[in-house]
């Protein structure tokens, strides 16, 4: 099975939580930038962004990202992370049903979201959340 982690990250908290979940997975770690290949190419990836301006994902590289290969998640487990400074992870949220609405199968249903720098509690998390995106 190939596994992917792709994430954007302005202050490294999303980063941190790409790297445990990619090292969990035994997954390739790629930035968004730096994703060239197609998601087709990958059995099961996890997709990071942290909340932006008003809970939203990350409008310059991550959003136009997503937009293009959204249509291509139909019947692929993913996984949903990202850190947030404010709110209440609405943006999270919106971005599960979206997944789902797309036809991907979301893990645990839901995203992992941590608040500002993830503890070593919340690096647990995203280990776990590694783990079962490689089940």
């Amino acid at each position: 099975m190939k596994t992917a982690v792709i994430y954007w990250s302005g202050t490294g908290n999303t980063e941190a939580m790409a790297k445990a979940i990619a090292e969990s997975a035994g997954a390739e770690l790629f930035s968004v930038s730096a994703f060239s290949a197609s998601v087709l190419d990958y059995d099961r990836i996890a997709f990071g962004c942290p909340s932006m301006g008003a809970e939203e994902l990350e409008e310059s590289e991550f959003a136009p990202f997503f937009d293009k290969i959204e249509s291509q998640l139909r019947g692929k487990t993913i996984a949903l992370f990202g850190s947030y400074g404010w709110g209440d992870g609405e943006w999270m949220r919106n971005w599960t049903e979206r997944c789902t609405a797309a036809g991907a199968t979301v893990i645990n249903g839901e995203g992992l979201i941590v608040n500002e720098t993830p503890s070593d509690d919340d690096l647990n998390k995203c280990a776990a959340l590694g783990r079962a995106l490689a089940e």
